[in-house]
């Protein structure tokens, strides 16, 4: 099997200060093909109003749009772009999950919080 290289690198959109979002430790993943993988940011923001945004982005091209999942009072909102791709969200973080990881999935991975009001 080809194993799949996945780095994760966090962006914030929206922001004003004191929203924050940044990758947990251990962003660097490897994996085998077909295998599942998790990567994760940690956000803060008073806001109640959040989307927590995925894209990847291959070497020398623009970032792809992968998914977002709303988070506290927008916390029924989502979209995904592939159902290999789903998020899980808290009040402070955000997970991508990916299923039956591809070699076309090695990649950079972005985070990116976006707040707003109601």
């Amino acid at each position: 099997m080809d194993r799949c290289l996945i780095l994760i690198l966090i962006v914030g959109t929206g922001l004003v200060t004191g929203d924050n979002i940044e990758p947990d430790k251990g962003t660097e993943k490897n994996s085998k093909e077909t295998e599942t993988v998790k990567l994760s940011c940690s956000y803060s923001t008073s806001s109640e109003y959040v989307y927590l945004y995925w894209y990847r982005q291959y070497p020398n091209k623009e970032p792809q749009y992968l998914l977002y999942k709303g988070a506290r009072s927008w916390s029924a909102n989502k979209h995904t772009s592939d159902d290999r791709f789903q998020s899980t969200t808290s009040r402070t973080s955000t997970e991508l999950t990916i299923t039956d990881v591809r070699l076309s999935d090695s990649a950079l991975y972005y985070c990116a919080l976006r707040v707003g009001a109601q």
